[in-house]
């Protein structure tokens, strides 16, 4: 079988999986959201943090429950590991020093898990256990409930209330991501991967020195690494070292995981605004990106030119032969088109148009299908971008789900679409305009434009993959991804919030003949087109001075 039908096979069989569990999945999240009862262990912990998960609350009061959540998070975090010396189960690791454990708190608590540290030899299993991998539960679920929130306030009328944020994260968290991820982690203990509390120990000599490894609970991290979308591995070779990702079933296995829940939320959507259609129309927007996306990455890297890349069938450098250059080229897409950052390859080993690729989907806002609740939520705002457009075109007030989209409703989604890039070019102009920053750079010229560029995209869009070429361990590049991840987290959930709690306070409008069907394909078109034009306008010259500069040479 050649590389490229092995390649094509793989995505086929995605394809087949990802559909399979569409409605059931995406209906019973929608159950999970609108339930008024609550499970036992449900009460358990509301009582136990002093939450009423009955009373409804306005933008304003979620808003502050996402920040206070979130802030208490990155605080436990800073001191779990700046205490790890002193606990249990360090592995006699050192303290994290203060400027990293800023960075990693905020990372896992943000969704992004950009690592500029080697776990195996700087995370005991506690700090492991205890804090990054609780953190990869509840930050996946924050990003739901904000979705969730959204959605409300399409389907809401004459409100302000939303919902409660305390009850959407522990739903999302105990009746969502805990069971799947269990699941997911025994499948990946009966295909090779560990679990254990293990010590460091050799594994023996090469080159003259040892070699040697430290167990960990694995497969449970992995699972829900990959299902919340959130990427931090365990090992500094994330998904391509053997104890993570073993066999070419669990690297698409990985890759069902990161996709599943961002695309079936568009069915929990079409379900709570009571219009099946209209989520079908935000999956097929999702799903033509990130499969022509995946087609382009598979013809750059399979069919790039040069005698090197023919003999080798395929630009191999980078990519683990287990999984070849099909399997690596769609968990590259899907890595980068969702938040999850996950890797199974390195993407600096790229072709200069493959690297662009990844780079892209980042830049898009990661929307197609996006991470946990944020692929959801940034869709539905270029949808209310489109209907905008679309009326401008026609002359007549835009619409959306029975809507009216006004000034105040476009200046949020506007502020949502603009902030993300202002931090990723601000912070990668400061980068390389310093004099000590370039200093990082692995290499020169474009492709060490691309690594500083790649950084600031993937920390400001909380992706958490690398270039696999920039030292990030320096205080300047510490400090400033953990304020890009900040601000590329909140700044966009308080607009997001603020037009959900505008939209809920919104009377119907009726349908009439001049009103957009935003449930047809010519709609899906303006939206594929809306995203893809914005997107270009607001990149394009700093891809331009980075992986279309080298790819074209």
């Amino acid at each position: 079988m050649s590389p490229v039908l092995a390649g094509v096979l793989q995505l086929l069989a995605l394809m087949g999986a990802l559909a399979l569990v569409y409605i059931p999945f995406g209906t019973y999240m929608a159950r999970v959201y609108s339930s008024e009862k609550h499970l036992r262990v449900e009460k358990w912990v509301y009582k136990g943090i002093g939450a009423n998960p009955d009373a409804e609350m306005t933008w304003p009061a979620y808003l502050r429950a996402v920040l206070a959540f979130s802030a208490v998070s990155v605080l436990f975090l800073y001191l779990l590991q700046r205490l790890q010396g002193l606990l249990p189960g360090s592995l006699h690791f050192d303290s994290v020093n203060p400027a990293q454990s800023f960075n990693t708190a905020v990372s896992f608590v943000t969704n992004t898990n950009w690592q500029s540290y080697y776990g195996e030899q700087t995370m005991g299993h506690v700090v492991q256990t205890a804090g990054l991998a609780v953190q990869n539960f509840v930050s996946a679920a924050v990003g739901m409930a904000v979705a969730v929130a959204l959605v409300r306030g399409f389907a809401r009328s004459r409100t302000g209330e939303l919902g409660n944020f305390w009850a959407d994260l522990v739903r999302g968290t105990l009746r969502i991501l805990v069971p799947i991820a269990a699941v997911a982690a025994v499948i990946l203990v009966a295909c090779g991967a560990i679990q254990n509390f293990s010590g460091i120990h050799e594994v023996g000599q090469f080159m003259g020195g040892s070699q040697q490894w430290n167990g960990g609970a694995v497969a449970s991290q992995e699972a829900i690494k990959e299902l919340g979308t959130n990427g931090g591995g365990y090992f500094n070779a994330n998904s391509a070292h053997p104890f993570e990702n073993p066999t070419p079933f669990t690297n698409l296995f990985e890759i069902f995981l990161i996709l599943v829940i961002p695309f079936a939320l568009t069915r929990t959507f079409g379900v709570m605004v009571g219009s099946v259609k209209q989520g079908y129309a935000i999956l097929a927007t999702m799903a033509t990106i990130w499969i022509g996306f995946t087609a382009l990455m598979m013809a750059t890297e399979f069919h790039h030119h040069g005698a090197a890349f023919d003999l080798a069938g395929g630009a191999t450098e980078g990519k683990e032969t287990r999984f070849g250059v099909g399997g690596s080229s769609i968990f590259a897409v899907a890595t980068t088109l969702t938040s999850t950052g996950a890797v199974d390859s390195f993407h600096s080993s790229f072709t200069g148009l493959g690297g662009g690729i990844t780079l892209l989907g980042m830049q898009l806002g990661e929307i197609a299908p996006g991470g946990t609740g944020s692929g959801l939520y940034g869709m539905l705002i270029m949808a209310v971008i489109a209907v905008f457009i679309a009326g401008l075109m026609v002359g007549r007030t835009p619409e959306y789900l029975g809507k009216k989209i006004g000034g105040r409703e476009m200046k949020l989604a506007a502020c949502y679409i603009l902030i993300t890039p202002a931090l990723v070019l601000v912070f990668t102009a400061a980068s390389m305009a310093l004099p000590t920053p370039p200093d990082s750079m692995l290499n020169s010229g474009a492709h060490g434009f691309s690594e500083v560029l790649y950084a600031f995209t993937s920390a400001a869009n909380n992706n958490g993959s690398a270039f696999a070429g920039l030292n990030a361990n320096t205080d300047w590049y510490n400090t400033m991804t953990g304020l890009a991840m900040l601000l590329g987290r909140f700044l966009p959930m308080v607009f997001v919030l603020a037009l959900a709690g505008s939209l809920a306070g919104q009377k119907p409008v009726p349908v009439t003949a001049g009103t957009l069907r935003t449930e047809k394909p010519l709609f899906t078109g303006l939206l594929v087109g809306a995203v893809l034009i914005i997107t270009g306008l607001t990149y394009f010259p700093a891809l331009a001075l980075g992986p279309l500069a080298e790819g074209l040479a």
